[in-house]
């Protein structure tokens, strides 16, 4: 009896101090981004310590354990060797099995090891990515945490990609980035098991890979003059003569730095080079490349139409493309080059002799036709140095290159028009993959492209379309995220819209679509963003904010709000009036009636707290609410508002100007009048107005108001001047005009339009309440 009180003495011993009791690990808790293919859970942890061994028989398993190691350094304050032999318990191994697909792994976790079984290094590095995700979120930590514990559950994880293609695109040619940040985004990028980086190198506004025989593409083009203090497209045209002084470039040890660097990640590098339209750098610094060898400085801002394209008449220009080429492929290995061929404006084609004769000599009917020569002839070149074209789907205009990629963008009827034609296709509609659109309301988020991909609309993408058949289906490489940079000045704005976007993508090209859910998606989100916390990654929250919807029932003089969130099912709460959320809050279900002004804040509640910026909106009802408006000025029908009542609804609009709450008018004054039915005591005017001056956008420079008893005779009570100013950011203003208080039953306010921004393009003049008390 004794030996058995001490055998369970033992075992009870044993079992209260190992892993098994500290944790009984289910499926919620693997957390895993993106989702795996196939996962059992089995009793029991594997736990790391200092005496961790990586079993590592190759350089490339050693280089990619030692950065798992290094994270056990900084986090846990102990680093695990690396052991050419396997020891009899607490080690990682890797093994090759042959059979498996490239990019497929199997991991095995137990209590004595760890097994990464794949075919080759691109399994390798998906393995270890699984186990550094299955580590606690204070793996990521750049300073030793102590109280951390270094635990895995037991699991067998059986994983393989979905799509080949898993990609991000990095516009550096609006805005320049710099090695280190490339270098960053590719940890990133691996981290999400993604595979695939698309660098454009090319584009107006800047030339950003040196080539040595031509030295004027970076010493002209790669550099713009700088008017970073105007909005995008309300930059003036650049004088040739005036010297650029923003910008940069990568040189190509760089460049080949940066390719080394991404192919031990098993990512592939795809340079961009933009032709025939884009190239503007190119023609500031080469005019001879142009049809009429014209001088123009590099563009420091938005262009529209892009005239000034390559001319395809001349044959130096399919010479100096064929040299660039030449220097392009002598840096990247990747096995295509993207040529863009997108958004060219082909009227000077139509003009010059060049042209005419190059068409009239191949028998081409129109310059769509000869768009086409010339990406055939750059295809045909580039093939004869091993490499495949990617083009964007204009590139299906006047006939496919025979052996061309697609990459749609365009929405997915590009894609499946080549796909039908037998032709590979990458998918990249701006409708879910354009991340330099808006992901959250405008009001709350930097300025963006004028477009809305909020999280939960990337994660609905599916790069097959319906419509395919199976052998359309199988033309589909996968999809990728496009980041264009007119908006992004600095990489913390660049950060912010590329995450947490591009887990959503990742899980979409990588996870098979059944295994997908949005729900089980957010649940497995917040650990992914801890770990970017730690890692010091400027992501956007924009998924947490509430947003708010309203309506105005105009006769029983009420405003219905209405709040709703990205999340299923969210937890939304809210107060009326100056009180805090914390403690006092209701839980919202249905929409919130209002006869009276307050103000209105809400927030996302997870786990009974308060999570994500709060709402808050203040409504206002003022004297004008629900009377009669006339516009003397018609406006413009394009934006109409809430209609007649749009004035005077108490609605206010955002800095998304096609919301509906906005009245437009262009070119032409605002002059609106109030009919409030008999005399009422007023004093003060207030005009709300939105300013988007690279959108043609701008405030009224001078408003005036005026009030009648009669309608016949009115007298000017107030009036205010503002000048036009340059204002690089989307911003919504109240102009108020406060008078000595005066009865009055009729309200006259004129609101002066700009009518001509400083290119000389027509105005728009925004209004989207006037307030009246």
């Amino acid at each position: 009896m004794r030996i058995l009180k001490a055998f369970l003495v033992v075992i009870l011993f044993t079992v209260f101090n190992s892993g098994y009791s500290q944790k009984i690990y289910t499926e919620k808790d693997i957390q895993i981004i993106p989702k795996p293919t196939q996962l059992l859970i089995q009793p029991g942890i594997f736990e790391f310590s200092k005496s961790t061994k990586f079993v590592a028989t190759t350089e490339f398993q050693k280089e990619i354990a030692t950065a798992l190691i290094n994270k056990f350094e900084k986090a846990a304050g102990w680093r695990p060797e690396i052991s050419a032999a396997n020891p009899q318990s607490n080690f990682i191994q890797f093994k090759t099995d042959q059979t498996l697909n490239k990019e497929a792994y199997k991991l095995e976790v137990n209590a004595k090891s760890i097994t990464i079984t794949a075919k080759g290094n691109a399994g390798f590095i998906y393995g270890l990515e699984s186990v550094r995700q299955l580590l606690p979120t204070a793996i990521e930590s750049q300073s030793v945490i102590s109280s951390a514990k270094w635990l895995i559950p037991n699991v067998v994880i059986t994983d393989e990609p979905r799509f080949q293609w898993r990609g991000l695109m990095l516009d550096l040619s609006r805005h320049f980035f710099d090695k280190n940040y490339v270098l960053q985004t590719i940890d990133r990028l691996a981290m999400l098991k993604m595979n695939v980086l698309h660098l454009h190198l090319v584009d107006d506004q800047g030339w950003r890979m040196e080539i040595k025989k031509y030295p004027k593409l970076t010493e002209v083009g790669a550099w713009r003059v700088d008017q970073e203090n105007v909005a995008w497209n309300a930059r003036l045209t650049t004088n040739p003569d005036e010297k650029g002084t923003y910008g940069g470039f990568l040189t190509q040890e760089e460049l080949k730095e940066i390719v080394k660097y991404a192919a031990n990640k098993n990512i592939e590098i795809i340079p961009e080079i933009e032709m025939p339209a884009h190239v503007s750098s190119a023609i500031a610094s080469y005019p001879e490349l142009a049809c009429f060898n014209q001088r123009i400085g590099v563009p420091s801002g938005g262009l529209w139409p892009i005239t000034d394209i390559y001319c395809a008449g001349k044959e130096s220009t399919f010479e100096f493309l064929q040299n660039v080429i030449d220097e392009v492929v002598q840096v990247f290995p990747s096995k295509y080059i993207h040529i863009g061929g997108d958004e060219a404006t082909k009227t000077n084609w139509d003009k010059c002799p060049n042209c005419q004769k190059r068409m009239k000599d191949n028998g081409l009917k129109n310059a769509h036709e000869l768009q086409s020569y010339f990406v055939k002839r750059m295809e045909k070149y580039i093939l004869s140095k091993g490499k495949k074209i990617i083009g964007w789907d204009e590139i299906l205009e006047g006939g496919l290159a025979p052996e061309a990629t697609v990459m749609s963008w365009r929405g997915t009827k590009g894609g499946t028009d080549a796909a039908a034609q037998g032709h590979d296709v990458i998918m990249t509609p701006e409708s879910h993959c354009y991340f330099n659109f808006y992901q959250g309301p405008q009001n709350e988020e930097p300025i963006a492209f004028d477009g809305y991909t909020p999280l939960s609309k990337v994660y609905e993408f599916d790069p097959v379309v319906e419509t395919m058949t199976p052998e359309q289906a199988k033309h589909v490489l996968g999809g990728q995220a496009n980041l264009w940079a007119e908006h992004l000045p600095n990489t913390k704005e660049s950060e912010y819209m590329i995450f947490p976007r591009l887990a959503a993508l990742a899980e979409v090209l990588w996870s098979p679509k059944e295994k997908r859910n949005w729900n089980d998606f957010t649940t497995r989100l917040p650990s992914l963003l801890q770990r970017y916390d730690y890692l010091g990654i400027n992501y956007a929250k924009s998924a947490y904010l509430v947003t708010a919807s309203s309506s105005a029932n105009m006769g029983q003089k009420q405003i219905n709000v209405m709040l709703k969130n990205e999340f299923p099912n969210p937890d939304i709460r809210y107060v009326l009036g100056d009180k805090s959320l914390a403690g006092n809050a209701i839980k919202y279900t249905t929409p919130i009636e209002f006869k009276e002004s307050t103000i209105l804040k809400a927030s996302l509640f997870q786990n009974e707290k308060l999570v994500g910026k709060i709402f808050t909106d203040t409504i206002i009802f003022h004297k004008a609410f629900a009377h009669k408006v006339l516009y003397l000025t018609p406006f413009n029908q394009n934006y109409k508002g809430d209609g007649p009542f749009g004035m005077v609804n108490t609605i206010r609009g955002s800095k998304n100007f096609h919301d509906g709450q906005w009245q437009a008018w262009l070119v032409n004054d605002m002059e609106v009048l109030i009919d409030f039915g008999k005399e009422e005591s007023l004093e003060q005017v207030t005009i709300g107005t939105l300013e988007s001056q690279g959108s043609g956008v701008y405030f009224p420079t001078q408003i005036k108001v005026l009030v009648s008893s009669d309608g016949l005779k009115y007298k000017e009570v107030g009036k205010l001047a503002r000048p036009y100013a340059v204002n690089v950011s989307s911003e919504l203003k109240d102009f108020k005009i406060k008078f000595e208080k005066r009865n009055a039953r009729f309200v006259k306010v004129i609101a002066s339009n700009l009518k001509k921004s400083p290119k000389g393009e027509d105005s728009w003049l925004f209004v989207d309440e006037i307030l009246v008390n």
